[in-house]
């Protein structure tokens, strides 16, 4: 098995609780990392034998794309759709940041990890 990882993806979302955040919007962060049999990719050197990069970026950007209040929800609905839509996939887990939240203070980021069921 292999961890395969795409880290510090760059969003742009309208996530929040305050209705000012789901209006105006933040950058986020998005870390993924994915447990994967390369086994056969290792061999071949063909990219049907592994997870294609791309089009998991694709799926998390598209979660990332649809609003939520919560990042909890944000985290679970990345991980489930990457789970069902790559079968090669056995294990995965997320870290969604929310960078410069509206709490009153200078705060870098508030994160989120979550890890596939």
């Amino acid at each position: 098995m292999a961890i395969i990882s795409i880290e510090n993806m760059e969003f742009y979302a309208y996530h929040g609780c305050f209705e000012e955040e789901q209006k105006t919007g933040t950058r986020f962060q998005v870390d993924l990392n994915m447990e994967v049999d390369t086994s056969l990719s290792e061999i071949s050197d063909n990219l049907n034998d592994t997870v294609d990069y791309l089009a998991v970026y694709q799926s998390v950007k598209d979660e990332m794309m649809k609003p939520s209040k919560l990042l909890e929800h944000v985290a679970r609905r990345i991980l489930n759709r990457v789970c069902r839509d790559f079968t090669n996939v056995k294990y995965a887990w997320v870290k969604v940041k929310k960078m410069n939240p509206p709490l009153g203070g200078k705060i870098e980021y508030v994160s989120i990890e979550l890890e596939s069921e």
